[in-house]
């Protein structure tokens, strides 16, 4: 087993574009490569002062028997895939077939990762915070930072020519940075052992890779509309920064501050423009103030953020590359997103969607202000139209019906749920039925009451009361909190098995760790190991709660604790519950469908994946039912739970 570290060099900023694009530029260099073979004593290659990769260790980065761990591996793969392309053509292979688009990139098979190994055990996700938690001897150094920003980051350009200090000129810095790469596998080598104790099993690396094929392919970016829709944008929200100057007065009205003040001289008093801040006023207010909020909040419209980012993310060929984060959310084993962040992209409403983003693509600012009078919402809908398949072929995208409830009905046994769903019922309408003891048919007879049971849905299946009912929505409801804690029972009484699934799972899960035993209830294996709370989930896959322990919850209670990453992004102590806990799991079988489907469907040209929808990058002749059947076939670990997949065919990614 190889263990690898290097440090690069690129005029283009990682944390902005990722490293597929960081490395696609020819003053993308490979200045240090650290290695240890089979945990012998590191040894550093000054490739940046002209010494060689030793052949041997250049044979085994195409080796898939051969395996080569790093910290963030997906770096390391993408960097050499590069460095042997430009340097080693001899030694490079591709891993595609000629119609795909992964070519560029070392296969990932052989490649592991000590942050998913550590993301699996829920521990962070930085070599740093990593070794601090686990307390390891060889920490990360702390001159690292500065010395990547002196020697790995452009300290001018001159006639477009970025220029990079040279180590020659700085043997001491130099010495420093070197040991200071040397020092991260060794750091490496050490959580790689502390953490042996639980290894990474293999089907979930056979799933990493699936991931990294993922991330290779990429998904085209259209540039030509990314280009419009941002120069658009600029004149957009120049032209209403002008209005709001002459309505207000006021020298900068994107001045938060400014506007404030401006806006108690007019009687209206806020300490916040945040947009839910400023929707209230607007209510209520009255000209000019109406409209210098209208116009503020088309100024906060994020939408040339994201057509930036795609425009940072995607390489020479447009396709944006690297935008899943295997493992990211620890807690379930979930992806998180990165650069663009399709988790998040705004909703498309228009209905004329393909005449407004051609007219964006070609058409001038007053045809698109004429049409659409909001051009900064104009343009936030058109975000995910960006996106496009290769000439010659179409897109399918295809998700899961109620993929949540549907998992969490199988895991409780919830038996006139699954009939609901064998059926075809709808959901929310048989949840209303349940709860109210009436017929309820959307657009139909009670239908006023499927509302009612959409937001209930919504918020109780994890053990939500009324304030979760109002983040769902309930507030547009007219109801009181008496009439939402009347639903919440209501609810309840409906789902008594679900209800019972969070208090077996509270018992299991308080049981593991106060007797450092192994339990088991409703398909869900736990136990405490060296520290560590697990539970198994139905596929063999595993959900780890570091340092786990009973406490005192605010009302008095025995309560779960266990160490991970708050909301702050720090590693704290966090509370835990039963209903939580089938929350961590519901989400985490419904991440292991997810996967399913698309290891069934690898063969596939698959581009993207946001929650539970899956983009296909298909010919023209691939059959959307077909594939909509093969994403509803459950696993031998699922018998009983019944999926249903969705799909629709477009000529650029939109929400259906």
């Amino acid at each position: 087993m190889y263990t690898i570290d290097i440090e690069t060099r690129s005029d283009k900023d990682i944390s902005k574009c990722g490293v597929y694009a960081y490395t696609d530029t020819p003053y993308f260099e490979i200045l240090l490569f650290a290695y240890s073979v089979d945990g012998q004593p590191v040894q550093v290659v000054d490739t940046a002062n002209g010494e060689k990769i030793p052949k041997n260790i250049l044979s085994t980065l195409t080796d898939e028997k051969v395996i080569k761990r790093a910290f963030n591996v997906n770096f390391e793969r993408v960097c050499l895939s590069r460095y042997l392309q430009k340097n080693y053509p001899q030694y490079f292979q591709s891993y595609s077939i000629s119609d795909d688009t992964v070519g560029n990139y070392l296969n990932p098979e052989g490649w592991q990762c000590t942050m998913i190994h550590s993301r699996t055990l829920g521990l962070p996700s930085s070599l740093a915070e990593v070794g601090t938690v686990i307390g390891i001897e060889q920490q990360k150094m702390t001159e690292g930072k500065a010395l990547i920003k002196f020697f790995c980051v452009p300290y001018d350009t001159i006639d477009g020519v970025p220029q990079f200090h040279n180590p020659k000129d700085y043997p001491e810095k130099w010495e420093i940075f070197k040991a200071y790469n040397k020092r991260d596998v060794e750091a490496e080598l050490e959580i790689d052992r502390k953490l042996s104790r639980f290894p990474v099993p293999d089907f979930i690396w056979q799933e990493f890779y699936l991931d990294q094929e993922i991330n290779d392919r990429g998904i085209l970016v259209d540039m030509q509309l990314a280009d419009k829709a941002i120069s658009l944008d600029a004149e957009a929200k120049e032209e209403l920064t002008v209005e709001m100057k002459r309505l207000t007065g006021v020298e900068n009205p994107n001045s938060v501050y400014q506007l404030l003040d401006w806006l108690e001289t007019q009687g209206y008093k806020s300490d916040s423009l945040g947009k839910t801040q400023v929707q209230e006023l607007i209510k209520t207010a009255k000209e000019p103030v109406k409209s210098v909020l209208q116009m503020r909040l088309q100024l906060s419209k994020s939408s040339v953020k994201k057509y930036t980012a795609m425009k940072n993310t995607a390489c020479s060929d447009n396709r944006a590359r690297g935008m899943f984060s295997f493992y990211g959310a620890s807690r379930t084993g979930r992806w998180a997103g990165r650069n663009v962040q399709l988790q998040n992209l705004p909703q498309n409403h228009l209905p004329d969607l393909t005449e407004a983003r051609e007219l964006v693509k070609y058409g001038s600012f007053e045809d698109i202000q004429m049409l659409y009078d909001d051009v900064p919402d104009t343009l936030s809908q058109l975000i995910r139209t960006a996106f496009i398949p290769r000439q010659g072929m179409k897109f399918i995208v295809a998700d899961f019906s109620a993929i949540e409830a549907r998992v969490i009905a199988w895991l409780a046994g919830e038996e006139w749920r699954m009939k609901a769903f064998a059926n075809g019922e709808d959901i929310y309408c048989a949840s209303a039925s349940k709860m109210f003891g009436v017929p309820v048919v959307k657009h139909g007879e009670n239908g006023h009451l499927r509302q009612k049971g959409k937001v209930a849905e919504l918020a109780c299946g994890y053990g939500g009361s009324v304030g979760a009912m109002k983040a769902m929505g309930a507030d547009s409801l007219g109801l009181s909190d008496a009439e939402l804690k009347q639903i919440v029972t209501d609810w309840r009484e409906a789902s008594p098995h679900i209800t019972e699934l969070w208090w077996a799972v509270d018992r299991a899960v308080k049981k593991a760790i106060k007797e450092k035993t192994s339990t088991e209830t409703h398909g869900l294996k736990f136990s405490y190991e060296a520290g560590f709370l697990f539970i198994e989930l139905p596929s063999g896959r595993r959900l780890a709660y570091a340092k786990p322990r009973i406490g005192e919850n605010q009302f008095s209670g025995e309560s779960v604790t266990y160490m991970g990453i708050n909301a702050q992004k720090k590693w704290n102590r966090l509370e835990s519950y039963g209903p939580k806990f089938v929350e961590n799991c519901t989400q985490g079988i419904a991440r292991d469908l997810l996967m399913y489907s698309m290891q069934t469907l690898s063969h596939c040209f698959i581009v993207a994946h946001v929650h539970d929808e899956m983009i296909i990058e298909a010919s023209k002749d691939m059959s959307l039912e077909k594939i909509c059947q093969q994403m509803a076939r459950t696993p031998k670990w699922a018998e009983g739970l019944i999926l249903r997949a969705d799909g629709y065919e477009c000529e650029f990614y939109k929400k259906d």
